[in-house]
């Protein structure tokens, strides 16, 4: 029996037997067992000293991971990374830059000219220069921004060219706009394969030009008769408008505009027929009333002279429907000197007259000088009144 047995049976009274005694000596822990006994008694004892006396830096590890400490305190230890297919991903993300990279700046210097390279109008590719771009669009589409456009008025058949409407296909600003290097990746490497970067081509209109050759066009095409005097009889008779159809010049303009962007487009043009409106004459019966009074009846009235220098020439009721007419301005009506019948008229009768001009130089009398003063002696009323006088000294 060891000591530690012995002892434990004395404090027992001697009563405990010696089977007791060791079993109780071997259910005391390490620490108990080692307190009372300096040196190892069993197998395990000594283990136990072994491992303690081989690891002080495993039990220190222990203690800094938090034995013997509760769990909310203790240090998990990081999970390591899992190795996988990352570093893979990242090759392959740099190989996939790098080739972007190569193919913008291959983009980029194929498209170093004026006008990229893919640079398409209505289809026609115009890369290259800006003179070539020009040149290529004006060989594409000169002629048909030329042609005349086929128009229906009323069930006639009528032309309008483009250049008399103010229709053009402006080229230059087309190409300037188109010109200039496009950045954008899309477009630069969509150039390598052959994509298309299509412009828009600037077909401008000048409407005031546009309006006044539909109005135009409405006064040949439409049936219309507006009021008028005639002179024919050698007398000043009036004549009564009457209503029509005429073009309707407003509702035009838009449909003429397409049309010629669709004939550029196509190269075709089908004829279009404009709409129509029920118009009165311009010239009503006051208005005829207030141009035979005021100057058809007394221009008809007796014979008119013009003089310049010591000649002169009478124009009466045989010279003047040859040579006067009337028109319609602003609504009103207004007389119309035909210069060619006028000069046929007169001659030689001034030759050798000479009018001071205002830059300096005497000149001869023109048909001009001589319907400015004839205008005059038609409205005269006394015979002195109807005797007009070309100034020779006029400036």
């Amino acid at each position: 029996m060891s000591r530690e047995a012995a002892q434990l049976r004395s404090e027992a009274g001697g009563h405990l037997p010696e089977g007791e005694a060791l079993g109780r000596e071997a259910a005391q822990p390490p620490s108990a067992a080692r307190r009372f006994s300096p040196c190892p008694l069993f197998p395990s004892d000594a283990a136990g000293e072994q491992a303690g006396a081989a690891g002080p830096a495993e039990q220190r590890d222990g203690a800094a991971a938090g034995e013997g400490l509760p769990a909310a305190k203790r240090k998990v230890p990081a999970k390591p990374a899992k190795k996988g297919g990352h570093s893979k991903l990242v090759v392959a993300g740099g190989g996939l830059i790098a080739l972007f990279g190569v193919a913008y700046g291959a983009g980029l210097l194929l498209n170093a000219s004026d006008v990229p390279k893919g640079t398409t109008v209505l289809g026609v590719d115009i890369s290259g220069t800006r003179d070539e771009a020009v040149a290529k669009l004006q060989t594409a589409f000169g002629n048909r921004a030329s042609a005349p456009l086929q128009l229906t008025v009323g069930g006639k058949t009528v032309e309008l060219k483009p250049e008399k409407a103010g229709l053009s296909l402006d080229s230059q600003t087309t190409v300037r706009n188109a010109a200039g290097s496009d950045y954008n990746p899309v477009t630069v490497i969509g150039s390598l394969f052959g994509s298309e970067r299509a412009a828009e081509p600037v077909m401008p209109t000048d409407e005031e030009k546009l309006q006044a050759a539909l109005q135009e066009l409405a006064g040949s095409a439409g049936s219309v008769t507006e009021g008028t005097i005639t002179f024919d009889t050698g007398k000043a008779v009036a004549v009564p408008g009457k209503p029509g159809s005429t073009l309707d010049a407003d509702a035009s303009a838009d449909l003429v505009v397409k049309a010629f962007r669709a004939m550029i487009a196509t190269g075709t043009s089908t004829p279009l027929e404009l709409p129509v409106t029920t118009k009165d004459p311009v010239v009503d019966q006051a208005e005829l009333d207030r141009a035979m009074k005021e100057f058809a009846e007394p221009a008809m009235s007796n014979t008119a002279t013009v003089k310049a220098g010591t000649k002169f020439i009478p124009f009466g009721p045989k010279s003047l429907p040859k040579i006067l007419s009337m028109q319609v301005v602003d609504g009103h009506l207004v007389e119309k000197y035909d210069l060619e019948a006028l000069k046929a008229t007169y001659g030689n009768t001034f030759d050798g007259v000479l009018i001071m001009r205002g830059t300096g130089e005497k000149t001869a009398v023109t048909p001009q000088d001589v319907a400015g003063a004839l205008g005059k002696a038609l409205r005269g009323k006394t015979p002195a009144e109807r005797t007009a006088v070309i100034d020779t000294n006029a400036s």
